[in-house]
């Protein structure tokens, strides 16, 4: 009995030491995956936080600059108001008319007569904040002509924007931008747009990715959009983050601190090709091809855009700075392209907590 009990003791011992072991292992394998875990929830956090700035008073970016001739002040009051009610804060930017600039100030390539004054002025007014931008290093600008709309929900856009330009441009490391360190120039309001794949010089190359957001609602139905791409042939309420081909105007872009350093150089101290606009979506269409000899701009583009160009009511001669109109025809209600909920035609809405009205 006495050998039994011993053995028994000896077995019941040995069994509490295996046990209390694997007690450790256990509670040492939680750690390792709550340490894990922790690890994994603190770089989705941080992931979350770089993407937050895009709310803040300058939509994510260094600074936000609108451009326009001082004498409109029909269209400084309302994108004072209208960015004051959609949260975020601008600051103008004096046009400049072409008349003003010498001859010796016009970059080689163009014939000032051929380009017309108005185009000049636009160029130099753009050109002006672009050093801007250069002068004072900022990190990056969005830089939008001052008859801009936009939807109530832009800042909701933005964050998917974010998503797709970190997707499309990955920094590497993590981005001081919630947009990403590596772009250049970021098109968020044009007439219209391309994929690059359908430019002749892309032909037979690799396909860009593009960053794809379905089912959103602040797209207009399809028969209701405007632009170069075939909305039809995709599904309806797509918008996509995408590499340039070639943006038609100029309503609304950002710029990264190597963008406007290149922008600076190729539109004006080297030469200048053209109206502004058309200026820079070539500067972006030979990124797009991969010319090693140019500038390898990295630019992409939101289709259909999120920043589109409002008609107020009111005078229709009054639309553009740009293009003269002697037309007296008056407009009852303002409009703006490809924007469901315009910002420009809520603001009684917002000012009154009401509910928000669809153009469509």
């Amino acid at each position: 009995m006495t050998e039994m009990g011993g053995l028994l003791a000896t077995r019941q011992l040995s069994r509490r030491v295996w046990l209390s072991i694997l007690a450790f292992l256990v509670l040492l394998g939680f750690l390792v995956a709550s340490r894990s875990s922790g690890r994994i929830l603190l770089q989705e956090e941080s992931h979350h936080t770089s993407i937050d700035p895009v709310t803040n008073r300058t939509l994510g970016f260094s600074k936000i600059f609108a451009i326009g001739l001082p004498e409109r002040t029909d269209k400084r009051d309302a994108l004072t108001l209208t960015s004051a009610l959609t949260g975020f804060d601008v600051a103008f930017i004096d046009g400049v008319r072409g008349e003003s600039i010498p001859d010796q100030a016009v970059p080689a390539g163009i014939d000032r007569t051929a380009l017309m004054e108005t185009n000049l002025g636009s160029w130099r007014s753009h050109l002006n904040v672009i050093r801007r931008i250069v002068e004072e290093d900022l990190e990056s600008a969005l830089i939008m002509e001052d008859d801009m709309d936009w939807d109530v929900r832009l800042k909701t856009q933005l964050k998917q924007i974010a998503e797709g330009a970190r997707y499309l441009m990955p920094s590497g490391r993590a981005p001081s931008s919630p947009y990403g360190d590596s772009w250049d120039v970021m098109w968020l309001g044009h007439c219209g747009e391309v994929f690059p794949e359908q430019l002749p010089e892309n032909e037979g190359k690799p396909l860009h990715p593009k960053y794809t957001i379905t089912n959103d609602q602040t797209v207009p139905p399809i028969g209701k959009l405007t632009g170069l791409v075939k909305f039809a042939d995709h599904p309806e309420f797509t918008r996509w983050v995408h590499v340039s081909g070639g943006p038609i105007c100029s309503f609304a872009y950002a710029l990264s601190r190597s963008g406007a350093r290149k922008v600076l150089f190729d539109l004006s101290v080297d030469r200048l090709g053209g109206p502004f606009d058309n200026a820079l979506a070539g500067f972006c269409r030979d990124g797009a091809s991969g010319n090693l000899d140019g500038l390898q701009a990295k630019c992409l583009s939101v289709t259909p855009p999120v920043f589109f160009h409002h008609r107020a009511k009111g005078r229709i001669s009054g639309d553009s700075d740009i293009q003269s109109g002697a037309s007296t025809d008056v407009r009852e209600k303002g409009a703006t392209e490809n924007i469901m909920w315009s910002a420009r035609n809520n603001l009684r809405n917002m000012m009154l907590g009401l509910e928000m009205e669809s153009q469509f």
